[in-house]
């Protein structure tokens, strides 16, 4: 089953060679995701040591399987089991720089260096090393022996290797930096004076306790994130994920400005699978740009629409990348909390990016797609509803109150049982049989390499999470921050004094000062680092400030998640939008720029459930009046920020217009009624005058 966005502007005379763009093959997709997400940089291998490095991968996937139907053994086994294979791996599939090449000679046993047979061999034997002495950890925690510090030196100086060649240099930098907060502790200025530590004391907080490598977050990883990521290549390799792509064609591709708004909803429903969103942008770009471009979109907003869209796949229910599971064992609350208050935020991104596109549409007079470029719902639906059972299925077992890696484990045996029956329909019984068999093999070894990189990831920032347990820092962090908004509500509280009515109270606006600075944090944090990474740096350091101001804890993680997700279309190193300017052919910088305008559409929205957490629906005072009033809000002001970005609402938007559309959308995103009226007060003038406009034939706009 193949997407019906087809090229039929070789019959339009009005597109030239230049604006034509071709859709991209599945090997030159996979170029460019390499090229942009050093996560799936894999190096070339010798034959005998890509079946062996397959080998592993299919047993790291088939352990994960029958651990998660079959159970989960002891915490720290289970999780040193898996950094030892990943470790092993990572070494085995990522080079020291780029994708480096097939080595030969007597250095390079299987075409591999023998440095990097050493560091694979001692990452897997210091991972080890804890579950094998487990049953004696309880008399050597305080007071390791030279063993212990030797093998945990080992482990951290290999993992920040390993870090670094499956996700760069940012996180690894980051880990060291605070490694050396640690150490130096008495030489630290002002409020970030500690007593230090020594080495050994580093070493068995991070390598012996469960505070560091082996803790919260390598627990996550291993025991629920591998599933689901395991889950969605297999969905994808079914059909899932085109299903989804053809059915936002049949149902969107007609209105204005068709492609884009395609992008947008196919997006959405990837993400529900998919939590990456440099390969959802690869996926449904490879489609949407192309066809985007051919009804006149220029080239850098294409490439912008699809990244800001695919970016959203991470705030999207049920996958939503790691975070998430990372939430659940966070906050002990369970999934379907989660995946609950996670419905409104998700909604408000894709509300926003679907705004702007539709004024553009509207600015620009585009088309959509006509009927001999669509495909039929129904067409669609009738050749690939099958694929939708694993979905099915993993929704009903998660809302059941099972617990997620169970709700994987039968999902990917759905997946299963849908590839088994795809073959019998489509060969005979022993061409189906080799067919499903490759099938599971491709799909397991893919599911454990897109793992790599997260493990490392999250056992590397459980360093980071240690030191922050070890020094105390996250206090010391959250007393400054929380003291220099203070001192900002002060001087602005003087300001506002003047007025005859009282717009926010000295503690409203620490606790908004607080909040722009842990966003901005997010933001740059974001740009060097993937977001499950900055989610657990970020928490760990922004969680205690929040709190100190009362913000709830389920409201304090989301709002953190929601900006360090913008990270992605955030330049200068907005990866998912430099991935879809290299399908459009578009300044990459400009792509980037565009899409963070685009995505900033919602960006207020994690303002408004902190100070209305009715928003997330699941927390503690929820009321259905507060749910409505702060929806309303959010998505009215949504709307007038789209039209001040987009220069149009019905009609072109002055400048003093988007001046007073950009201000009326901050009152009316504040959950409060006054401040409702007061943005409805605001925009109207600017209404009043576009409906003049365009009653008076102004518009020229295409039909929406």
């Amino acid at each position: 089953m193949t997407s019906d966005l087809r090229d039929t502007s070789k019959d339009n005379p009005a597109v030239t060679e230049e604006d034509r763009v071709e859709m991209l093959t599945e090997e030159q997709m996979k170029e460019l995701e390499e090229r942009f997400d050093p996560e799936v940089r894999f190096r070339p291998l010798s034959p005998t040591l890509g079946w062996i490095t397959g080998g592993l991968l299919f047993v790291l996937s088939c352990y994960h399987y029958y651990t998660a139907g079959f159970g989960i053994p002891q915490a720290t086994v289970h999780r040193g089991t898996h950094l030892a294979f990943t470790l092993a791996l990572v070494f085995l599939s990522f080079a020291v720089w780029g994708r480096g090449r097939i080595g030969r000679g007597p250095l390079y046993p299987l075409g591999l260096p023998l440095w990097d047979w050493a560091l694979a061999i001692a990452g897997a034997v210091s991972a080890l090393y804890v579950p094998f002495v487990f049953a004696d950890l309880a008399f050597r925690v305080g007071d390791p022996w030279l063993i212990d510090v030797v093998m945990g030196t080992i482990l951290i100086v290999v993992l920040m290797e390993a870090t670094r060649r499956a996700m760069g240099w940012p996180l690894p930098v980051i880990a060291m930096l605070f490694i050396a907060y640690a150490y130096f502790g008495r030489s630290m200025p002002g409020v970030l004076t500690h007593p230090g530590a020594s080495w050994t004391g580093i070493v068995n907080h991070l390598y012996l306790t469960s505070q560091g490598i082996y803790g919260t977050a390598l627990g996550v990883i291993s025991t629920y994130v591998f599933h689901f990521v395991l889950f969605g290549v297999l969905a994808t390799r079914i059909g899932l994920g085109q299903l989804f792509i053809d059915l936002a064609s049949a149902v969107a591709g007609r209105f204005a400005g068709g492609p884009a708004k395609v992008s947008v909803l196919s997006s959405a429903m990837l993400g529900s699978i998919s939590g990456s969103s440099i390969a959802n942008t690869v996926t449904t770009g490879s489609l949407t740009i192309p066809a985007m471009i051919r009804i006149g979109y220029p080239r850098h907003f294409a490439a912008a629409v699809e990244a800001a869209s695919s970016t959203g796949g991470q705030i999207t229910p049920p996958v939503m990348g790691a975070v998430a599971f990372l939430m659940i064992e966070y906050l002990g609350v369970p999934l379907t909390t989660i995946l609950t208050a996670a419905l409104v935020p998700a909604f408000m991104h894709f509300f926003g990016v679907l705004l702007q596109v539709h004024l553009e549409a509207r600015r620009r007079g585009l088309r959509g797609l006509t009927k001999d470029e669509l495909p039929v719902a129904w067409t669609v639906f009738k050749a690939g509803w099958l694929t939708t059972l694993p979905l099915f299925v993993l929704v009903a077992i998660l809302l059941n109150g099972f617990t997620p890696y169970l709700a994987a484990f039968w999902g990917i045996s759905s997946c299963i049982l849908v590839l088994v029956i795809q073959n019998l329909m489509r060969h005979d019984l022993r061409t189906a049989l080799r067919e499903t068999v490759q099938g599971i093999w491709d799909g397991f070894v893919l599911g454990a390499k897109y793992s790599l990189s997260v493990t490392a990831a999250a056992a590397l920032v459980g360093v980071i999470i240690g030191v922050v347990t070890l020094t105390g820092v996250g206090f010391k962090i959250a007393y400054m921050v929380t003291t220099i908004a203070a001192d900002w509500a002060t001087v602005v509280s003087g300001w506002l004094s003047i007025l005859p009515f009282e717009v926010m109270t000295p503690p409203t606006l620490t606790l908004l000062f607080t909040l722009i600075m842990t966003a901005v944090v997010c933001i740059l944090m974001g740009c060097g680092i993937p977001t499950t990474a900055n989610y657990l740096i970020m928490i760990a350091v922004a969680a205690p400030i929040l709190s100190l101001l009362g913000v709830q804890p389920l409201v304090a993680h989301f709002f953190v998640f929601y900006y360090g997700v913008l990270a992605d279309i955030t330049p200068p190193v907005a990866l998912a939008a430099y991935a879809a300017a290299g399908i459009a052919n578009a300044d990459a910088f400009k792509a980037g720029n565009t899409a963070f305008r685009l995505g900033m559409g919602k960006a207020l929205v994690p303002f408004v459930f902190v100070f209305s957490p009715s928003l997330l629906l699941v927390v503690d005072g929820f009321t259905w009046n507060q749910f409505f009033l702060a929806t309303a809000g959010a998505m009215l002001g949504i709307w007038a920020l789209s039209a001040a970005f987009a220069g149009w609402l019905f009609g072109p938007v002055k400048g003093y217009e988007k001046l007073l559309l950009s201000v009326a959308a901050v009152f009316l995103v504040a959950p409060d009624l006054v401040a409702t009226l007061l943005g409805l007060a605001l925009v109207a003038p600017v209404v009043l005058r576009q409906l003049m406009y365009r009653d008076k034939g102004g518009s020229g706009a295409a039909t929406a």
